[in-house]
């Protein structure tokens, strides 16, 4: 003899207030968890679609990130010689030599200083990221002190927008142009002339080779040629794992920072749903003792009971992911730990996510209501009676 389901719905519908107040502590706790997760998620999401599967990206060896590395001209020369190495309908081959360097700008309305990736560019720069669009003005010309830059850069800091003018490399640089890179990492970078970059910051050798393979399935050919090649110290990565690897450091900081701050959330959400459910025994022992009477076992009241704390769970889970689907409406930056510089990217809300959340929401309806269900049972049918 089974408890019908209706009978916890009914239940929880009785005790309205401790039902909301209860869900709402476990809806804040999910909240937090599949936030800080979305945000983890957000930021390997716009890392490593900023890369490209095709394209290749050449650094010096040991070096973590572009802005780390260094790559002379003689051994940029070598690597524009492999055979591997697409090429255009020009008849020129699809590889860019690049700059990539760290400066310091004052953020729009609160002259807050934050690193912006600055991006010194070739040729055929543009060709390997069909992604990126001009969106505003145009592309700057060779030779001169002109720049463009990502739609983040131009929303966020001073001197970003189209016709305005910056300062770096003891030099000043107009602004020509506002590109969008998508839900990419170059939205929050700076693009301009790598031979005008490289006077202005007088570096003599560029800081990575970026390529795109004729074939996609000869990378390991020409990473095992670079590689092992004893005139050059360079590693070779596809572009969309040098930018995953951009990534990981914070995106496990966030969620190890999520998953501490979740489990003390979940302590307070998990008592307060024990309490709840304790209550709920306490005020129902005349009811318990009845349905014992009537034939139902104690397995049916645990299991009706222990279905009251599940229900709580799935409530609280719900109306937590619910709220927080809509941080993906936001645009937020942080510091990237791989390259210290400032990134831009939107919360992610995955299938995974939403399991993950879901799954820990009734792990605390389970662990708050096993207790006071397994009590429930436990009541004997005449004292449960006599206390009526």
């Amino acid at each position: 003899m089974k408890v019908p389901f209706s009978y916890s719905i009914r239940n929880l519908w009785t005790r309205r207030l401790t039902t909301v107040l209860t869900a709402s502590g476990m809806a804040l706790v999910v909240f937090v968890f599949a936030a800080v997760l979305m945000l983890a998620e957000g930021l390997q999401n716009t890392l490593v679609k900023t890369g490209s599967y095709n394209n290749v990206v050449v650094i010096r060896k040991a070096s973590e990130s572009e802005v780390q590395s260094g790559v002379d001209r003689l051994q940029a020369s070598i690597v524009e010689t492999q055979p591997e190495i697409a090429t255009g309908e020009d008849g020129k081959r699809l590889l860019a030599k690049e700059l990539v360097v760290l400066i310091t700008l004052p953020k729009r309305g609160t002259d807050k200083p934050s690193n912006v990736t600055i991006r010194g560019i070739g040729e055929h720069s543009i060709r390997l990221r069909p992604q990126v669009k001009l969106t505003e003005g145009r592309m700057p010309r060779s030779g001169l002190f002109e720049i463009i830059a990502g739609s983040s850069i131009a929303k966020r800091f001073q001197g970003g927008g189209v016709g305005e003018t910056l300062r770096f490399g003891m030099r000043n640089w107009t602004v020509v142009g506002i590109f969008d890179a998508g839900n990419t990492g170059y939205n929050s970078e700076i693009w301009g002339d790598i031979d005008q970059f490289m006077q202005a910051f007088r570096r003599p050798a560029y800081s990575s080779v970026i390529f795109r393979l004729r074939n996609s399935s000869e990378f390991e050919k020409i990473k095992s040629r670079i590689e092992s090649d004893p005139r050059l110290t360079l590693e070779v990565m596809r572009e969309t794992r040098y930018y995953e690897k951009q990534s990981e450091m914070m995106a496990k900081f966030l969620r190890i920072l999520g998953l501490s701050l979740t489990i003390i959330f979940s302590l307070g959400a998990i008592i307060g749903a024990m309490i709840t459910m304790y209550s709920a025994v306490a005020n129902r022992v005349f009811e318990i003792g009845t349905m014992r009477a009537l034939g139902f076992p104690r397995t049916s009241i645990l299991t009706a009971f222990l279905m009251e704390s599940l229900l709580l769970g799935l409530i609280g889970g719900a109306t937590g992911l619910f709220f927080a689907s809509f941080l993906q409406l936001f645009t937020v930056s942080t510091l990237n730990f791989q390259t210290f510089s400032e990134l831009a990217f939107t919360f992610s809300l995955t299938y995974e996510i939403i399991y993950k959340a879901m799954t820990f929401s009734f792990i605390m309806g389970f662990v708050g209501g096993v207790l006071p269900a397994v009590r429930a049972s436990r009541m004997n049918i005449v004292e449960a009676l006599r206390e009526s």
